[in-house]
Formats: C-alpha cells, sequence, structure tokens
C-alpha cells in the first residue's frame, strides 16, 4: 500500500491503499525504454530532441523543482543527489534494475485503457514529425500528451475521470496524421487501416467526454455494473460483478477475466509462460520477457539475499503461481539490508473495481540512512504501539513480526508508481504473508523533498485565523512526515483479522470497500498517536499537544475541503484515498464536539475546536474500522463510506474551487525522473553509470519510448 501525495504540493497525509501495504500520495495543503514498433508500422523514425521549457533555461544558478504547469497539474524534476556515492558495483545494479522498470511500464498504460498505446504512439509520431503539420494542431497534442504521460492513461489520477484532447478537432487531427505518415511517421495502423481510419477509431477516446468516461467507477451512479462502466481493462466485455461472485479465480491477483468461445469465463493469466513445465505463455509475455531479462542481468550485481527475492520474482512472472509470488514476497521482506533495492511487480489494486488485480508498478531506490533515523524509532517500538491501539485485545497482534523501515532516495517510478508517485510505501499487499512474515515500510525522501521544493502553500486560505497558519508553519513539515510514517510503519502492520477468518484475504470479504477501509484504519492510527506522549519519550516531538493539534488542523482541511478541488463535476468521490479521509472527518465532526464548521465573508472554514476530543473520536473510530475489517464487516463497512465518504456538498466544492482559483495553484503534481546514461570500455562493457536531469517531461517521455535521444 501506499501514501499517495496528492493535490497541490504538499507532504501532509494523504494516504493510500490496497489492503496490507500501503502508498502515501499527498494532500492537498501544499504540494502537494526502447520498445519495438507496434503491429503495422516500423521502428520509429529519426530521433528528436526537445528543449527544455523556456522557464527552466532562466534558471541557472537554482536548481529548478517545479518545471511547469499542465492545466491544473504541476511537473517536478526528481533528484538523486546520493547516486554519486553507490559504489560501482551498486550502480550497475541500479542501471539494471532502472532499465527493467522502463520495459514494464507499458503494461499499466494497457491495463487503464485498451487504446492507451495507440493513443500515445498517434500523438507522439506526429509531435516529433510537425513538418507541414498545423502547429495548432501540434500544440493541441503536446498539450493532451502531457496529461497522458503524467497518468499514464487519459484518466486523471485523482478523479479517475477522462480528460479530452481540446484546441483541436478529429478533422484536424486526421490531416495532422495524414501529414506526419507522409514525413516518415509510424503510427499504428491495424491490417488495412489508414491514418483517416486510425483517428476515427480513437476519436471517441479523444474527443468525447461521455465514451468510457471513468477508468475505476465503484459506485455507478446510474446502478450500472461496476465492471461495465469501468474503462480499465481487467474484464471483458460482458463480465458482471455477478459473473466474477460466481466464478472461482485461481488467479485473482494476475489475470484478466473474459468469456471463452464456449461463453464460459477464463483467466487471462499475465506471464510468459514455462515451456519445461508445459505452462503457456499469456498477456503481456512480451513485456514480462524483457522485464525479465534486464531483472537477470541484475542478479550478479545483487547481495545474496537480493538476488533470492529477484529469481522468485522470475519465477512467479514466468509461472503465475500464487505460491511463487507469496516466495517473492517472503523473499522480498527478508531483504531488510541490500543498500539498494526494488519494487517490481503488480503491487497495488486501486484501479480494479473489485480490488483485486494488481497495477504493474515499479520502482528503484537505494537508503539513505542519514534521513531513516525518524522511521526507524517508530519500527523499532511497533509492539509498544501494537499494545496501546484502542481497539479491542482480540484484534491485536500478541507479536509484531517483521517491521523494517527505512528512508531511501528513489531513482526511478514507472507504472502505477510514476510519475504520480507515492511518498510512502508499505508492502507486500498480501495480510497471510504480512502476519507470519513483517512488512517493508520506506519513506521516499527526495520525493518528498522535491513536493516541498516546489510547493506553495494555501494554508492562510483555509485556515481559521493566524494562530492556525502559525501552527502550520511550525509543526506542519514534521508532522506531515510523522503522519506517513505512522501511517505506513505502524498502521498498515496493525491489527488482525478475527479467529474466524484467519488466512482469508479481507478483500474477499469487504469487497470494493477494503482499499478504503484499510487507508482510513491508517490514518487512524497515526491521529490517534500523533498526541501520545509516547512520540515525546522518543524525542520525535517536543510537545505533542502543540503538535497533534497542527495535524489534525492539517488534516480536517484537505479531508473536508481542498481534496474537493480535483472533482470538477458531479458530487460523488471515487478515488479511495479521497473517501477515506472524507469518511474520517466527516465521521468524527458527526460523533464529538472536536470540529466546528464556520462561515466568514461568504467562505466556509472547519475549524478543530478540541484537540483531546479529536483524538477521542479518532480512537473510537479506529476501533469500529479495525473490527469491521476483523470481522469482514461489508455490510457496516458500505454504510460507513455510504453515508460519510462516498458524496460531498457540490456548492462546497464550487467554492473550493474558485478560491484556489486565486491561488493558483497545481492540484496535482507529476515527475520528472532522473536520466540513467551507461558508459561502456573499450571492450564493451559496462564501466560505470551517469545521472543527469531531463528537466523536461516531454524529453523524458520521448526518450522512453525511443522517439528522442539524450542530449549530449
Amino acid at each position: 500500500m501506499r501514501t499517495p501525495k496528492t493535490a497541490p504540493l504538499a507532504l501532509t497525509l494523504a494516504l493510500a491503499a490496497g489492503l496490507s501495504a500501503c502508498i502515501v500520495l499527498v494532500d492537498a495543503e501544499h504540494h502537494e525504454h526502447d520498445r519495438d514498433a507496434r503491429s503495422g508500422s516500423a521502428e520509429p523514425a529519426g530521433p528528436a530532441q526537445v528543449a527544455p521549457p523556456a522557464a527552466v533555461e532562466a534558471a541557472e544558478e537554482e536548481r529548478p523543482y517545479l518545471l511547469e504547469r499542465v492545466d491544473e497539474v504541476g511537473i517536478i524534476q526528481l533528484y538523486a543527489d546520493g547516486f554519486e556515492g553507490l559504489s560501482l558495483r551498486e550502480k550497475k545494479l541500479v542501471w539494471h534494475l532502472y532499465q527493467a522498470a522502463l520495459a514494464g511500464r507499458e503494461i499499466y498504460m494497457q491495463q487503464r485503457c485498451a487504446e492507451g498505446l495507440d493513443i500515445r504512439d498517434l500523438c507522439e509520431e506526429i509531435l516529433v514529425h510537425p513538418e507541414g503539420v498545423d502547429p495548432a494542431t501540434v500544440e493541441a497534442v503536446r498539450h493532451y500528451l502531457k496529461l497522458f504521460w503524467i497518468n499514464n492513461s487519459p484518466y486523471a489520477y485523482t478523479t479517475a475521470r477522462k480528460y479530452v484532447m481540446k484546441g483541436t478537432d478529429a478533422a484536424a487531427l486526421t490531416a495532422a496524421a495524414t501529414t506526419a505518415a507522409a514525413h516518415g511517421a509510424h503510427l499504428p495502423l491495424a491490417a488495412d487501416e489508414t491514418p483517416a481510419t486510425l483517428v476515427a477509431r480513437l476519436a471517441p477516446m479523444l474527443f468525447d467526454p461521455a465514451y468510457k468516461p471513468i477508468v475505476t467507477d465503484k459506485n455507478p451512479r446510474d446502478g450500472s455494473d461496476p465492471l461495465q462502466s469501468s474503462a480499465m481493462t481487467y474484464y471483458g466485455p460482458g463480465v458482471t460483478m455477478a459473473d466474477v461472485d460466481a466464478f472461482e479465480e485461481h488467479y485473482q491477483l494476475n489475470s484478466n477475466l473474459v468469456r471463452g468461445a464456449d461463453g464460459k469465463l477464463t483467466e487471462q493469466v499475465w506471464r510468459t509462460g514455462l515451456a519445461e513445465e508445459n505452462i503457456p505463455a499469456g498477456l503481456y509475455a512480451d513485456e514480462l520477457n524483457a522485464v525479465i531479462g534486464h531483472l537477470e542481468e541484475a542478479m550478479p550485481f545483487a547481495t545474496a539475499p537480493m538476488q533470492k527475492a529477484l529469481a522468485a520474482q522470475v519465477r512467479f512472472y514466468r509461472t503465475g503461481e500464487r505460491a511463487d509470488r507469496v516466495a517473492y514476497d517472503v523473499a522480498w521482506v527478508a531483504d531488510g539490508h541490500s543498500t539498494v533495492d526494488t519494487i517490481n511487480g503488480f503491487i497495488e489494486v486501486y484501479v480494479d473495481p473489485r480490488g483485486k488485480k494488481g497495477g504493474w508498478e515499479s520502482l528503484v531506490f537505494y537508503e539513505d540512512p542519514k534521513k531513516a533515523e525518524l522511521i526507524k524509532k517508530i519500527a523499532d517500538n511497533a509492539q509498544w504501539f501494537e499494545d496501546h491501539m484502542p481497539f479491542p485485545d482480540l484484534y491485536k497482534k500478541k507479536k509484531v513480526k517483521g517491521v523494517t523501515a527505512r528512508s531511501i532516495d528513489v531513482v526511478v517510478e514507472t507504472g502505477d508508481s510514476g510519475p504520480v508517485t507515492p511518498i510512502g510505501i508499505n508492502l507486500p499487499n498480501d495480510n497471510a504473508v504480512r502476519e507470519q512474515y513483517g512488512s517493508k515500510s520506506v519513506s521516499l525522501a527526495n520525493v518528498i523533498e522535491a513536493y516541498d521544493k516546489a510547493s506553495g502553500s494555501t494554508v492562510a486560505e483555509f485556515a481559521w485565523d493566524e494562530a492556525e497558519v502559525a501552527r502550520s508553519e511550525k509543526w506542519g513539515s514534521l508532522v506531515g512526515d510523522l503522519l506517513t510514517n505512522m501511517h505506513e510503519v505502524i498502521g498498515h502492520a496493525s491489527g488482525r483479522m478475527s479467529d474466524e477468518n484467519q488466512g482469508v484475504d479481507p478483500s474477499s470479504l469487504l469487497k470494493e470497500n477494503t482499499s478504503a477501509l484499510e487507508e482510513g484504519r491508517s490514518d487512524l492510527v497515526g491521529l490517534y498517536f500523533m498526541m501520545d506522549p509516547k512520540l515525546k519519550e522518543l524525542g520525535l516531538l517536543d510537545d505533542p499537544e502543540e503538535a497533534a493539534l497542527a495535524a489534525y488542523e492539517r488534516y480536517v482541511r484537505n479531508g473536508a475541503m481542498q481534496q474537493l478541488r480535483r472533482i470538477a463535476e458531479g458530487n460523488q468521490i471515487e478515488e479511495d484515498h479521497m473517501r477515506n479521509r472524507q469518511m474520517v472527518v466527516r465521521w468524527i465532526e458527526a460523533h464529538s464536539t472536536a470540529i466546528e464548521e464556520r462561515h466568514r465573508d461568504g467562505k466556509t472554514y472547519f475549524v478543530v475546536t478540541d484537540a483531546g476530543a479529536f483524538r477521542e473520536a479518532a480512537g473510537r473510530l479506529l476501533a469500529l474500522c479495525q473490527t469491521l475489517k476483523s470481522t469482514g464487516d461489508y455490510q457496516g463497512t458500505k454504510d460507513l463510506f455510504d453515508t460519510y465518504g462516498r458524496n460531498f456538498d457540490e456548492a462546497l466544492r464550487d467554492e473550493v474551487i474558485a478560491r484556489y482559483a486565486k491561488l493558483d495553484t497545481p492540484a496535482y503534481s507529476g515527475f520528472v525522473q532522473p536520466r540513467l546514461t551507461p558508459v561502456y570500455d573499450a571492450n564493451g562493457g559496462l564501466a560505470d553509470v551517469e545521472i543527469s536531469y531531463p528537466l523536461s517531461i516531454e524529453q523524458q517521455m520521448l526518450e522512453w519510448s525511443g522517439r528522442a535521444q539524450a542530449p549530449n
């Protein structure tokens, strides 16, 4: 699971889900490989080079972070300053893992949108073959592509809704595609397709907002089936929730469910196959074979524990069998000391309306021991926190196992983890593995730093008074770190299933609400302990009471109001982390005297009036959430989110958007990753790996798709 950093660049806790692990994105308060040409086309023509935005060229003295704005999206450069301090062996390891991360990124694009790769290839080919194309059309394509690159699809990460191409139309795009093809563009043409028919095929996705409008629609407003209302590609035409409920899946995490020729459901497994064991190839075999090749090249440079984990993951990619995936999870958790590490696999289940199918992602990172003190203090005291949880003893772990916590610098994130990136991660997601073997938590230090460097504060606009602003300025960054780390390290690692549900996957009981409940539960762990004197005893806070008030104010501003800016239409929250935050705030507001809604000068404010009452209510809600999870209470969980987490007041949303319009801050952000360049010796051997920074999302993405070269 992950803590997401979404919204105007900020480091607060916008915690995220998956059930047993987590990734944290960000709240709304601050700021928050080459590939072969596809069917019908040849290798990309001559490589192009892209100049960084003009604003970046002017910044010669100061290192740029916020590179540009594309609508409500901020584009930030990520730096990995510790890379140069790695040993040559470690740099070589990072290089091969980096290549593996790039090799698999198109899997996730296909998981989010069936037409995604064709859309990207059409638009990129027009972009690098602009000769004779109307400049206005080229700029419209460029603008659209930047949003596509950031979101790995035509769907926004924060709202799940589709964005369309603006500033041009199908006729102009057809003319552009035809002209580009005449100048050497290799378009993604199907059999007997022309540029005109290609654009006609893709036009509904590109221009019609009503066509496949939502990538993940867990609660369709018209009562239709969630699988058929969602654009994600895990389920074939006509496959419904009722069909899936009646079907026994063997490959729950890593398969598509489709109807066979006989009309019966069948699983299309994501794997390469293994001939010597008579295991046939499945979906994404080409991409996974490429990933495997790079992982195998990495193994000679890895530590022995990491070699074991990589070998286990390679086998899982070949067989697709759950037992092999579990073997990888166990080996990955056991490796708590390798300086360089990677996450590479089908991990988070946010895109699936059922919360079952794993989106592909990869991160490559190295530990920064100097930054790890805070997160390790929390991990070292995991048993104390477990023993003092405010939920019933029968749902507490008598022995917390294998909680490993590290502060890391990321070198690359792809698929479901980038360019929109988490700030904290806790894995694996398999509840049984976590209870028996433990978990690993990481805090993405250089991502957090980049968010902070690029951010512009919005506190003054939404805080009730100057005292609240002052508390935010004093404590904001520190409590953001603490909440994220407690969410990841002791939140997701806490609690156990009831005796009756031992060994049962919670998602099979809680279904579409699994992720939102788990994220809310882990948020509440951080909120509850933020005021505890234990944090002062550990040397983490010198004034837990004032710090907790600042943390509660920050959480309430975001959960009640600020995150709504990302939902421009409708009155329903689709994204799990946003649902969980609103649920927490609205439940505490309804069941305590801790939060008061106030109005002044036509503006709405949510004020934390009693930090002690807030903590007490957070403890009660945490006990409820843990009980719902441990007992697998689907109806109770559904009622909780239907009442407090799903819907919002559209007038309040409109007010928030109007107030943000005057602030001119991004709603969420994506990252340009560091660039690695291999240096070869006279014999063709890898002699060194150099790091640089593209300072342009366009340059990076065209390099990764083989349509541009890095500048010399």
